[in-house]
């Protein structure tokens, strides 16, 4: 008998329930998984609230990565077989032990990824990929600010636009996370519980401001983001871990220099086989070689997942965090 965290109605963590779940065989396109550990990310707190409503209504089983060993196959499924190591990072259901699943979403993992590190980075690995390489192409002497830059997609892209050539500013909330950040190869590192990240900005750039923001977190950095920004630059809001950005204003792109803003998220960059592919093959890339390391610095029964998320929430875990089944 399988198992799962399911959400029978929304709200705080204490809605995730534990319950026995029963499963069927494969069918046509699809694979049996057994997990053997699944990735913790914000976007799973907004389908447990309901800021995001699930798809296919309630229950429903969270979570959006995750790693495991394929245990069989169904009809018409191609390159994958019984005993493959796959992971994933697009497919709500993740919080379980086992899973019946369309193929579609999986990608072989090479011997160089182990099974925790594949969970802690699909879904955020991925992210910070389509950030970097399509939202906007870094090139070197590119100058970004990036918000919650000890989190799991910050701590990435930390690495990975420092390694492209670029010039990190990175925010975060404490001293301890400042060293996290710095170790992640950001140049200049903001506390702004200190700091007017504002002014630190106009200061390290002396008034040149940043190619591109990238912020996960939301409605506490809008509108002092934009004022990070040189003219003609790119805002990219790609979450909203400090809650939803409310009257969002067209005009303050104007006043602020004819900026350019996105709202980007992963599932329509993987949204067709190949691009899956070629996003977790430079993923893939990067990690095995070294150049982008991903710490999971946290791990928690499948069952604790209700303390996983208020952790979470309140800003307690860095780097990236497992559940295991």
């Amino acid at each position: 008998m399988a198992v799962a965290i399911r959400v029978h109605e929304v709200g705080g963590p204490e809605v995730l329930r534990l319950d026995e779940v029963t499963l069927g065989a494969p069918g046509p396109g699809e694979v049996r998984l057994r997990h053997t550990a699944v990735g913790l990310n914000f976007i799973d707190t907004y389908f447990r609230s309901g800021l995001y409503p699930a798809p296919n209504g309630l229950p429903f089983i969270p979570g959006n990565e995750a790693a495991g060993v394929v245990v069989e196959v169904g009809e018409g499924v191609d390159g994958l077989k019984p005993g493959d190591r796959v992971a994933y990072g697009s497919s709500l259901g993740a919080y379980c032990s086992e899973r019946v699943m369309s193929a579609a979403p999986l990608v072989k993992l090479p011997d160089s990824i182990a099974d925790e590190t594949a969970a802690a980075m699909m879904l955020k690995g991925m992210t910070a990929r389509y950030l970097l390489r399509q939202t906007h192409k870094v090139k070197a002497g590119d100058t970004l600010l990036v918000h919650a830059a000890a989190g799991g997609v910050g701590q990435i892209l930390c690495q990975w636009a420092t390694h492209l050539g670029a010039t990190v500013i990175a925010t975060v909330g404490s001293a301890a996370k400042a060293e996290i950040a710095k170790e992640c190869g950001a140049a200049y590192v903001i506390n702004y519980s200190e700091e007017d990240f504002v002014a630190r900005v106009r200061e390290i750039t002396e008034g040149a401001l940043c190619d591109v923001v990238y912020d996960g977190v939301g409605q506490a950095t809008y509108p002092a983001s934009l004022d990070c920004i040189k003219p003609r630059g790119l805002f990219a809001s790609f979450g909203n871990a400090s809650g939803a950005i409310k009257d969002f204003s067209l005009l303050a792109l104007s006043s602020k220099g004819s900026l350019y803003a996105t709202r980007p998220t992963l599932f329509t960059h993987v949204s067709n086989r190949a691009d899956l592919l070629a996003n977790a093959a430079d993923l893939f890339e990067v990690v095995s070689s070294g150049v982008v390391k991903i710490p999971v610095n946290q791990r928690y029964a499948l069952a604790d997942a209700a303390q996983a998320h208020r952790d979470l929430e309140a800003r307690r875990t860095t780097g990236s965090t497992v559940l295991l089944p």
